[in-house]
């Protein structure tokens, strides 16, 4: 890390903010029509769904578990294993994803602070190259915003930023670090674009469009605290 600004943190999220994943959950939905018609596909959703209002976050590997004990008979259930450990998450980040993540590094430090399961995860990360561009740099939790003290113990900062594509999220991040966190909107995916801005305390610092447009806002911030 560049010493010379080792003061910021820059804490981003994956889904949506990185990474298309509104594309990806299309894909699946599409090739789990194709292998197993309508009413099947309705039901791995179902189970998704349910699986992921129990345990706070989505599992998709864990929802094909249940999707295959009510039929271990369905043709394709092992295929569609190999299609979600194989799926190119790499052609699904946006544009200049990566690059803005290493200009962030220039500033400061960039830090992958992601909510998800402890296998498809980090297996998405590492796959879409976004493991090696934050130098391994990765922190994965059930609920991220519950577990703020543990990522300042392991990156101690005097400011961080944050940016995510849920709002709401980043509000309660602000509400616990306060004056110590900038929070960066970014609205990209359908998360983003439903969101109701006027509803929440606080709103976002700030907004941004895509996330190739925040190293030029990260700099801003960086040069502003100078």
């Amino acid at each position: 890390m560049n010493q010379a600004n080792a003061s910021h943190v820059f804490l981003l999220d994956v889904d949506n903010t990185l990474l298309d994943s509104d594309r990806f959950t299309a894909d699946l939905h599409a090739h789990l029509t194709r292998e197993f018609g309508q009413a099947e596909c309705d039901r791995y959703w179902a189970i998704y769904e349910q699986l992921r209002t129990s345990l706070g976050y989505v599992d998709y590997l864990g929802a094909l578990q249940r999707f295959r004990l009510e039929n271990d008979t369905r043709p394709g259930v092992f295929n569609l294993a190999y299609w979600l450990l194989d799926y190119p998450f790499e052609h699904r980040l946006y544009a200049g994803a990566l690059e803005a993540v290493d200009e962030l590094n220039k500033l400061g430090r960039a830090v992958i602070l992601s909510d998800g399961d402890v296998a498809f995860q980090p297996h998405k990360i590492e796959r879409a190259g976004i493991r090696g561009v934050v130098r391994g740099e990765v922190l994965i939790f059930v609920h991220k915003e519950l577990a703020l003290q543990q990522m300042q113990a392991r990156y101690p900062a005097s400011h961080y930023v944050v940016a995510d594509d849920k709002p709401d999220l980043l509000a309660k991040m602000k509400h616990l670090l306060g004056d110590r966190l900038t929070t960066v909107f970014v609205r990209q995916g359908h998360y983003a674009l439903r969101a109701n801005l006027d509803e929440l305390q606080p709103r976002p610092d700030y907004t941004i469009n895509a996330i190739g447009e925040l190293p030029a806002l990260a700099a801003e911030l960086v040069r502003a605290a100078a």
